[in-house]
């Protein structure tokens, strides 16, 4: 049957061959391959960092995924690393091995070089730091940390005694860090969850009242399961400067709480004082009202979620909350989400809940669910931050998975932690780094354009180009080269290849480039060219590159007269085109 129909394509080449004539045009025009470069979507144009959970090391990468610096350090993260700014980072460690998760005991302040400017521990007397941080415009540190309660001092705080398992009770509470010394610091504020508790199991104990009357009070037995030592697992603090005000996700509540910062650490124990008037008492939960007994199971919306932020003033849903809601026992199917609520609160910071009701909003402001839902998924950890474009940058941190995606839902830029290696590469969270604006004086280095082929015969030489330009300083000189370390594929040659003394007044360099594309057939190849700043490696741009090679059939010796027949004939194409189908087959 397959020689019958070779047999029948030869007659159907030959008939063609003639009747091509027919399609001859007046004229043959030459056939010319040309470079196409199209509008890529938009994608971030910074740094990312973050410390893998089973790394010694923090890494800041751009978003070809070259790494453009590393720290080491002596312990694993425990677990988020934050940007300080001048090469900077403030990263938590664990330094002890401890079973509870997310577990730390310290944080240090890295510089640029490796030096460590401050090596501060809160691992003693009961007291464990863990997961998250947050710096304050003064430069203090807030610190998500456990204190340990014995399983005594839960029952006379209203706790029913046959939920606990442990010897030990370790809830929630929050310090203000103010470096001091090298190795020293000074507790300046503090809050803690104890001084908040309402309970109904018991009226001879303390906290006893009406729980659904008290929703700015926490109800010691929510659940009413058997609990762990950790009770709450906060899990993410963010602050808020315009009210004042501190964000925390309280992990095994499905909840998110928002507390007064304005406080007195003596007003932060009571339910008076501060710029809300309620002391240290919840100012806003959501996400599970059940908690707090005004509603049910049917009216939960978050699951085990993490990494809980205000969306900075200046991105689209400024003041917002955006949510990593990991879906973990979600009902019905699976996965995981990124949700934005935008919470009932005035121009004074304060939360409006109506009698009886829960706190709004009733429905999300924007969410991002994979298609199909379940090809994301979380069990733990991750984060997910809005840019300035709109667009949402999410870490999906068991995978070691970042990605950024339009407001509509498509992404456009996609990377795979490969540290500290494929199976070990899970991540707690990641930073976003925007660009730098260039101080007085300095060069800044800006490409345009993209490189873009498809339908390229393999093993064929093709070309393109893209700009370069100084944008800084009048002054300012630019010594620039090109770093094609990250393509893998083909042979490229540029001119020039760097450049020296560049200045805003030379306008626009444009650079040729010539690839030898590879041999292989119908295959797509991608990458990125950086063109760096050889002074200042932090000053940076990328080229989008795309290429793809055309689908071949060999024919041998019929292709040397397909060839020329088509030279000849080229109007004769569309009827060849739907015969090699055919033969393919």
């Amino acid at each position: 049957m397959k020689y019958n129909r070779k047999y029948s394509v030869g007659i159907l080449f030959i008939s063609v061959l003639f009747l091509g004539i027919s399609f001859t045009p007046l004229s043959s025009p030459q056939i010319s391959q040309e470079v196409q470069v199209n509008a890529y979507p938009p994608v971030i144009t910074g740094q990312i960092l973050f410390a893998p959970m089973y790394s010694f090391t923090t890494y800041l990468i751009d978003y070809t995924g070259a790494v453009n610096h590393s720290w080491g350090s002596n312990f694993f993260p425990g677990e988020a690393v934050l940007w300080l700014g001048n090469g900077t980072i403030l990263r938590t460690i664990k330094t002890k091995e401890f079973g509870l998760g997310g577990a730390g005991g310290g944080i240090q302040k890295v510089l640029w070089d490796g030096t460590i400017a401050w090596d501060f521990r809160y691992d003693t007397n009961g007291d464990l730091s863990h997961h998250d941080i947050k710096v304050l415009p003064n430069g203090n540190v807030l610190m998500i940390a456990w204190e340990t309660k014995s399983s005594g001092d839960a029952i006379q705080s209203g706790r029913n005694p046959s939920t606990i398992i442990d010897d030990t009770f370790m809830p929630s509470h929050i310090v203000e860090v103010h470096q001091t010394g090298p190795t020293s610091g000074s507790i300046v504020w503090e809050w803690h969850i104890w001084d908040h508790l309402v309970q109904d199991y018991d009226s001879s104990k303390d906290n006893y009242g009406v729980i659904e009357q008290h929703p700015e009070l926490v109800d010691i037995n929510y659940g009413g399961e058997l609990v762990k030592s950790d009770w709450l697992h906060t899990n993410s603090i963010d602050y808020n400067e315009e009210f004042d005000q501190i964000l925390l996700s309280i992990r095994n509540f499905n909840e998110i709480w928002i507390i007064d910062h304005s406080t007195t650490t003596a007003e932060a124990a009571s339910h008076t004082g501060g710029n809300s008037g309620n002391g240290g008492d919840i100012l806003y939960r959501w996400g599970n009202p059940a908690t707090y007994q005004r509603g049910t199971s049917a009216d939960q919306k978050l699951f085990y979620q993490h990494d809980t932020t205000w969306i900075h003033n200046g991105c689209p849903g400024g003041g917002n909350i955006l949510i990593f809601n990991n879906g973990v026992e979600r009902p019905g199917e699976t996965y995981s989400t990124v949700d934005e609520i935008s919470p009932p609160v005035d121009s004074d910071g304060n939360y409006y809940i109506e009698h009886s009701s829960p706190y709004g909003p009733e429905t999300l402001q924007w969410t991002y669910v994979a298609n199909p839902p379940s090809s994301f998924y979380a069990t733990g950890f991750s984060g997910a931050e809005r840019l300035k474009d709109g667009n949402t940058l999410i870490c999906n941190g068991v995978e070691g998975r970042f990605f950024e995606i339009t407001p509509g839902g498509v992404t456009v830029w996609e990377y795979v932690n490969p540290y500290p290696g494929p199976f070990s590469n899970q991540v707690f969270k990641i930073v976003y780094i925007p660009p730098e604006e260039p101080m007085d004086g300095e060069p800044n280095l800006d490409c345009n354009g993209t490189l873009s082929w498809s339908s390229i015969q393999p093993g064929q030489t093709v070309q393109g180009s893209f700009k370069l330009q100084n944008i800084g300083e009048t002054d300012s000189l630019l010594n620039w080269e090109i770093d094609a370390s990250l393509i893998t594929w083909g042979t490229w040659s540029f001119s020039p290849e760097e450049g020296v003394d560049l200045t805003p007044a030379d306008g626009a360099v444009t650079v040729n480039v010539s690839v030898i594309v590879p041999i292989e057939k119908n295959k797509e190849f991608t990458g990125y060219l950086r063109v760096v700043n050889k002074d200042n490696p932090q000053d940076f741009d990328v080229i989008s590159i795309y290429l793809k090679t055309m689908k071949t059939t060999d024919f041998s010796l019929k292709s040397f007269f397909l060839n020329l027949f088509l030279e000849r004939f080229p109007n004769a194409f569309p009827i060849l085109h739907h015969l090699f189908l055919y033969y393919s087959l």
